[in-house]
């Protein structure tokens, strides 16, 4: 093939825009990111090599190697690991734009300065990294197993890049950067090691360096030769310790040891939250360093996301995102698993049923969940704004992890009517503080806290001092059909089928009133009915009003607003569902109805009236009315007619 020049996509000139000018804070980063991702082929190339021994061309002597030039003004990155085609070449450093990319650009727009290291490495932007010190980049590299096929690729980040074949006499990739005037101090051998030592000393293979050294010639008794002059030493010299961090004692790693590991194997930016590392002996034996992030992933809601943690078996690693070892709700932790008894070709399919990773992803879940509700009880501040930023996804254990579920509704934290903003309140706690006449524990789902305080749903509530849970995760819907009961207290929405809140004496008291209202608005009800027919199943008085006129309220099982809402932002078929309309018999427009409907059953404002208490019902539940203009008119004359 010769030399093709190629334009990358709109998105991947956005992103490398951003790259250079404004996604790193730090650009020693750069060195970091081209050593992790040498680090990443030899791992690959020595996982294939298990099962093809002829990979590694009977070179097993792993290392990076850096090679710095200060006559050319260039700084190469070498490894001897997987390599790659040219296809792949194409795929994962000359088109980048994949299906994350634009959401990635447009929230890197969309984020403030202070956010932005929060999204960094969520889309293998490291790569990139290296415009940001050099204006031009070649890479050539060869994938292992096929000598006779080589590519060289060339940027100087302006929107293009070319491409070839070339010949390569080793396997591996080879990274050149032509380094801007202004940054050649990245040349300097003090420069390298510090960067090294300081982010990339855990890298199990050699990062290595010929170092040049003058020294005055020496006779054979040890002792420099006077009037000799000096000659130059070259030797290389490797710049990091190789330690796998997970295989050492606890006592012996520092924090600031973890924190680099963590940057690592997360490519995030930030320290991370909490740092997990413990060893499990019995019938599994494994070391695993575990760690929870201070921030979301950007694509944790992402269908497309890769999730899961790094896999060793006897220090060789095994795969990148080993989605078996943690299951979907956790699947923000990040870390690394060595196993000591897998075997060392263990397959992608074995992965999913071996009775070994069970047990090991078993350990990890009871880990993390002790951690977090040590966490909980011991610092809740900091539980809380880990709660704030992953809440909604651990909650979704609660539906697909029955095992845990009695471990992870102890670590479920709700907003609620007795709640300030900012705070919240467990299961636990709601029911140590339930009021002797409660029987049930009350929630409502919706949007956000603020809309639902002000739902009519809660009047009858609030007037018992009964507290309501607010539930406004999208999740929560699915949530509260898996959690139908804590310590023996049934969970109730609000706003499905009756509600029971009174005593007997009350319940008595109420059933007369209502027989009593239903005998003068009786008539009316059925008017009401029969002009909603085709939009509510039943018109009801209601046992939750005390202010309000009317509200909707869907059966035990029925469909309600919120869920309809989530539905169609999903772009799901909702299916027709009619709800209930309730009305307040105490309110003054029942009775301005009834003595309407007395004078006149025919009077044409009661289906005008019956439609606008409908409107307004939807209005209070947050849905869209379906004919504001009809609404707006109806209103006004009213206006109008109480002007007059």
């Amino acid at each position: 093939m010769s030399k093709a020049t190629k334009q990358f996509q709109t998105e991947v000139k956005q992103l490398l825009d951003l790259v250079i000018h404004s996604l790193y804070s730090n650009r020693d980063i750069f060195l970091r990111e081209l050593i992790s991702n040498a680090s990443d082929a030899i791992d690959k190339a020595r996982f294939e090599a298990q099962s093809n021994e002829s990979l590694l061309e009977g070179n097993s002597d792993w290392k990076v190697k850096l090679i710095p030039n200060k006559d050319a003004g260039t700084l190469t990155i070498r490894d001897n690991g997987i390599g790659m085609s040219m296809a792949e070449v194409e795929e994962n450093i000359g088109t980048i734009a994949k299906s994350g990319t634009k959401s990635f650009v447009q929230a890197m727009k969309d984020a403030a300065a202070a956010q932005q290291p929060e999204l960094i490495g969520q889309f293998g932007v490291g790569f990139y990294a290296s415009f940001m010190v050099a204006d031009k980049v070649v890479l050539t590299t060869r994938r292992a197993g096929d000598a006779a096929h080589a590519t060289c690729w060339e940027s100087i980040g302006d929107g293009s890049y070319t491409i070839e074949d070339c010949t390569k006499a080793e396997r591996g990739t080879e990274i050149v950067l032509h380094l801007k005037e202004e940054f050649k101090e990245y040349l300097d051998e003090w420069k390298i090691r510090s960067i090294v030592k300081k982010y990339s000393d855990f890298i199990q293979y050699p990062v290595c360096m010929d170092i040049t050294r003058t020294e005055t010639p020496k006779g054979v008794d040890g002792e420099e030769i006077e009037g000799a002059g000096t000659i130059e030493k070259i030797e290389e010299q490797t710049l990091n310790s190789m330690k796998a961090i997970w295989a050492r004692p606890k006592s012996e790693v520092t924090e600031e040891e973890y924190k680099e590991f963590y940057k690592h194997v997360s490519h995030d930016f930030e320290d991370p939250f909490k740092t997990v590392h413990f060893a499990a002996e019995g019938t599994s034996e494994f070391k695993a360093l575990l760690y929870l992030p201070a921030k979301k992933p950007f694509d944790l809601f992402m269908a497309e996301r890769k999730r899961g943690i790094q896999l060793y078996v006897k220090r060789v690693f095994i795969t990148e995102k080993c989605d078996a070892l943690l299951p979907d709700y956790l699947r923000f932790v990040r870390g690394v698993v060595d196993s000591s008894d897998l075997p060392l070709n263990v397959s992608r399919e074995i992965l999913q049923e071996d009775v070994q990773i069970k047990r090991i992803q078993k350990s990890l879940v009871n880990k993390i969940l002790s951690t977090l509700s040590d966490l909980k009880e011991k610092e809740y501040d900091q539980y809380l704004t880990f709660w704030k930023e992953f809440g909604p996804v651990l909650k979704e254990g609660l539906h697909f992890d029955y095992a845990n579920k009695e471990k992870l509704q102890e670590l479920m934290l709700f907003q609620s009517t007795r709640t300030a903003e900012g705070e919240y309140v467990s299961l636990k706690e709601y029911v140590e503080r339930m009021p002797e006449a409660q029987k049930e524990i009350y929630y409502i789902t919706g949007e956000d806290k603020s809309s639902l305080e002000q739902s009519p749903l809660l009047e009858a509530f609030n007037a018992k001092g009964f507290e309501v849970l607010f539930l406004t995760d999208p999740v929560d819907e699915w949530v509260v059909q898996s959690l139908h009961e804590y310590q023996e207290k049934s969970l109730k929405a609000v706003d499905r089928g009756d509600v029971d809140l009174d005593s007997e004496d009350e319940k008595k008291e109420k059933e007369k009133k209502q027989e009593e209202a239903k005998k003068e608005f009786g008539s009316l009800l059925e008017l009401i009915k029969g002009r909603l027919e085709s939009k509510i199943k039943e018109v009801r008085f209601s046992n939750r009003l005390t202010d309000s006129a009317c509200c909707l309220v869907a059966d035990d099982f029925g469909m309600n607003a919120n869920m309809e809402r989530i539905m169609k932002a999903m772009n799901q078929a909702v299916p027709e569902s009619k709800r209930v309309l309730e009305l307040n018999p105490d309110h003054p427009i029942v009775k301005v109805m009834g003595n309407m409907y007395k004078q006149s059953a025919d009077d044409a404002r009661l289906l005008d009236y019956a439609d606008l208490l409908y409107d307004q019902a939807l209005l209070t539940e947050g849905t869209p009315i379906k004919d504001p203009l009809k609404f707006t008119k109806l209103v006004s004359e009213l206006m109008v007619k109480a002007a007059q």
